[in-house]
C-alpha cells in the first residue's frame, strides 16, 4: 500500500466522512471542499451504507486525495481499504486486531486503533499501531450507545499521550473553539466529522478548525517526542 506524503505526525486535522450529517450534499463535495481548506487525512466511514456504495465511493476518494497529497484512511474494513489502494485503515476496539490489520496490508500501511484508556493505547501500541484516536473528548451524537454521550476530556489524551509514543489524534464532540486544549493535552491532531460536514461552509470550517490546531501548536501543544 503506497502512502502520500503525509505522515501521522503531521496531521493536524482529520476528517471523518458522513453523508448523513451533510445537510443533503454529497460526501465527495464535502472531501473537495475540506482539501480546499486544507485537510491533512479523510477517513471514509459512512457506517449507515452497505460495502459496494463504500467500496465505489473510495474508489472516487482515492483519486481525489491522491492528487491532492492527502491521507485516505478507511474504518473498519481492511478489504476495502486494500481494494481501493488507500493509505491504510482504522480500526475500533471491536474490529479486526491491529497486528491482524497489520498482516493484511503490510508494514507500509497506517494503521489506527481508537482507544479510550491507557490500557487500550499501551495494546494498540504493543500491537503495532502507527496513531491513535483518543476519546470521546467532549461527548458527541455519532455514536449513539450510552458510553459515548459523556465525553473523557482533554485530561485523557495527556495521560495517553505521556503513556506511548506514538501520535495521537482527539476524537468526539471537537469544534475549532474547543480544539486548543486537546492539542496543548498533547494531540497532534483533531478528527471531526460534523463540524466540516454539517457546517454551512466546509472549506471555512475546515480552515478554522486548521488556525485552531496550529495556534495550539504555537503555545506548544502537539508533542509527540515524548
Amino acid at each position: 500500500m503506497p502512502r502520500n506524503a503525509a505522515e501521522p505526525s503531521n496531521w493536524r486535522t482529520y476528517l471523518v466522512t458522513q453523508e448523513s450529517v451533510s445537510n443533503g450534499r454529497s460526501t465527495l463535495e464535502i472531501v473537495r471542499e475540506a482539501i480546499a481548506g486544507g485537510i491533512d487525512v479523510v477517513q471514509l466511514r459512512e457506517k449507515e451504507t452497505d460495502a459496494r456504495w463504500r467500496y465505489e465511493l473510495g474508489l472516487e476518494l482515492r483519486e481525489l486525495t491522491a492528487e491532492a497529497g492527502v491521507d485516505l484512511i478507511v474504518n473498519d474494513r481492511v478489504d476495502i481499504a486494500e481494494a481501493i489502494d488507500a493509505d491504510g485503515v482504522h480500526v475500533g476496539q471491536s474490529d479486526l486486531p491491529v497486528a491482524v490489520a497489520r498482516d493484511l496490508l503490510g508494514p507500509e500501511a497506517i494503521v489506527g486503533c481508537s482507544a479510550a484508556t491507557v490500557e487500550q493505547a499501551r495494546e494498540a501500541e504493543a500491537a503495532g499501531a502507527d496513531y491513535l484516536g483518543v476519546g470521546t473528548i467532549y461527548g458527541t451524537t455519532s455514536k449513539d450507545v450510552a458510553e459515548y454521550k459523556d465525553g473523557v476530556g482533554p485530561e485523557r489524551v495527556a495521560e495517553i499521550t505521556d503513556a506511548v509514543s506514538i501520535p495521537v489524534v482527539g476524537i468526539g464532540g471537537i469544534t475549532a473553539e474547543n480544539a486548543g486544549p486537546v492539542v496543548e493535552a498533547g494531540a497532534i491532531g483533531v478528527s471531526v466529522i460534523s463540524e466540516i460536514t454539517a457546517a454551512p461552509e466546509p472549506r471555512a470550517a475546515t480552515e478554522s478548525l486548521v488556525e485552531a490546531v496550529e495556534t495550539a501548536k504555537d503555545v506548544g501543544g502537539g508533542d509527540t517526542t515524548r
